[in-house]
C-alpha cells in the first residue's frame, strides 16, 4: 500500500464515519459520486474541506473507496 492509498483510505473512512452518504458510480473506469440521501453537515463540510479540494487523481482515489451504488 502506498502512502497516498493510506491517506485516501483515511479520508474516505473519516467521511463515512461522519455519516457521509455519497456513493461511487463506476462506469468504464470513470468514477463519479452521487449523494443518495441527506448527510450530516459535518460530513458535507469534511467533503468540501478535505476531499473536494484534492487534485483530481487524489480525489479519484478517495471516491473509489466509497461504497458503490451497486453494493447493498
Amino acid at each position: 500500500m502506498t502512502e497516498q492509498d493510506t491517506h485516501a483510505s483515511r479520508l474516505a473512512a473519516e467521511y463515512l464515519r461522519l455519516g457521509g452518504s455519497r456513493k461511487a458510480v463506476l462506469d468504464d473506469n470513470a468514477v463519479s459520486v452521487r449523494i443518495w440521501a441527506p448527510e450530516p453537515q459535518a460530513a458535507s463540510d469534511f467533503w468540501e474541506r478535505h476531499i473536494q479540494s484534492l487534485a483530481a487523481p487524489q480525489r479519484h482515489e478517495v471516491e473509489t473507496l466509497l461504497p458503490s451504488i451497486t453494493e447493498e
